[in-house]
């Protein structure tokens, strides 16, 4: 922790007067940082500007690296040390070149967001939570915008008659908006806002991602709802809380069956819907779809130590693999592929712990590592491996687990 931290713990007193709370700075950057999380039309992102200027305002004023989160950062390591082994052969094609440098820069933030959790862990994941609301709402209320073609940016936030906000994928727009999601729910299953002001805070978000008409986004939030609730009610202190959350989800659940009825008598809405909803879908089927092309890479990436080279699957096969766990071994090679199964594996082991483990974060605790657990599934289907959102989870679940509940950490 560098002196500059040391003198502001309490805030320090500048010329003139002026009260200077370094804690307060620090919130501040984490509120932009997760508020910003949402803006990812264009590339380079706002998120990945902010990002730098956060990492400098905690490298400035102090940050500490627990040696108990050295796991989470070699398996990173390896993980991308294959990415670039595989990289080496194709040097001179700018996409891989570029996948390989977002990957690194992902392991980058999942490690931070695992680090800052050494101190004010309440304050800051709070902070956290709020920025990300706040960001929510605003892919979703642009995802909206653009569904209902408002003002004519249907063609900029909408794809293919789905609301793609401020994503550039309906598909990355969905599953972006379960945590807020989940994490507000929580709150009122939990009695700490009301069910109105749930709703309310949820509205935007949930009906944005219902018309992003994502699968792998509606079944993300179910499980990960279902599993939220399954751990409040089974970590819950007393049986009044436990009736209160059978209580509130049986209530929640038939508001959002009445909304889904209404939502679905609109003709547009209901086709697209049926459509969507169905699980035979053409690209899924037969030798050459999306599942027969990952079970015939298999034997091809057991020949190559260093996989095909990042992005290079869609030179073997029709599309990507929609698979991060085939993707680890075709893009990252044999060491990030087998470093990136054991990444999640003992990111299983430190999720089911610090979620069970009474302390003072376990609601936090609960929420991240149900739509994080969820999200690992759902990398079967899909490629979660560039989803921003995806690496602030992980890296917050580990710094969790390696806090001790019994001597909760000081704040700044």
């Amino acid at each position: 922790m560098s002196a500059l931290a040391e003198s502001g713990e309490a805030g320090g007193r500048g010329r003139g007067g002026l009260q200077i709370s370094y804690a307060a700075i620090k919130r501040s950057t984490l509120w932009l940082l997760t508020a910003s999380s949402g803006f990812a039309l264009i590339e380079p992102s706002p998120y990945e500007f902010v990002f730098l200027i956060t990492l400098f305002v905690f490298a400035l004023t102090g940050i500490r690296f627990s040696q108990k989160l050295l796991p989470l950062a070699l398996l990173l390591l390896l993980y991308n040390l294959g990415g670039v082994f595989s990289l080496l052969p194709w040097m001179d094609e700018a996409p891989s070149v570029r996948f390989t440098a977002v990957s690194v820069y992902l392991m980058l933030t999942a490690i931070f967001f695992a680090a800052i959790m050494a101190d004010d862990p309440l304050g800051r994941l709070d902070t956290l939570r709020k920025g990300y609301l706040f960001s929510a709402w605003c892919a979703g209320f642009a995802g909206l915008l653009g569904y209902f073609d408002i003002a004519g940016l249907g063609s900029v936030l909408a794809l293919y008659g789905r609301a793609s906000g401020t994503f550039k994928d309906p598909n990355v727009l969905g599953p972006f908006l379960v945590l807020p999601i989940v994490y507000t729910l929580h709150a009122v299953l939990t009695g700490r806002i009301g069910l109105i002001k749930g709703f309310l805070l949820m509205s935007v978000p949930l009906l944005a991602l219902f018309l992003s008409f994502s699968r792998g986004a509606w079944a993300n939030l179910v499980a990960a709802t279902m599993m939220m609730t399954a751990l409040a009610f089974l970590t819950s202190p007393s049986s009044t809380q436990r009736t209160r959350i059978v209580f509130l989800t049986l209530v929640s659940l038939v508001l959002v069956i009445v909304a889904m009825l209404i939502a679905l008598s609109f003709e547009n809405i209901r086709s697209v819907f049926e459509i969507r909803a169905s699980l035979d879908q053409d690209y899924d089927q037969g030798v050459t779809g999306r599942f027969g092309n990952q079970l015939r890479s298999i034997p091809l990436l057991l020949d190559l130590p260093n996989g095909f080279g990042p992005l290079r699957f869609r030179w073997y096969f029709p599309e990507d693999p929609h698979n991060v766990y085939i993707n680890a071994f075709a893009s990252y090679g044999w060491l990030g592929g087998v470093s990136f199964l054991a990444l999640m594996a003992a990111t299983c082991l430190a999720g089911w712990r610090v979620a069970l483990r009474r302390s003072p974060w376990q609601g936090h605790a609960i929420v991240l590592w149900s739509v994080l657990f969820v999200t690992i599934l759902q990398g079967l289907q899909i490629d979660t491996d560039h989803w921003r959102h995806f690496y602030p989870m992980l890296g917050l679940v580990w710094g969790l687990a390696v806090l001790s509940p019994a001597t909760p950490p000081r704040g700044d």
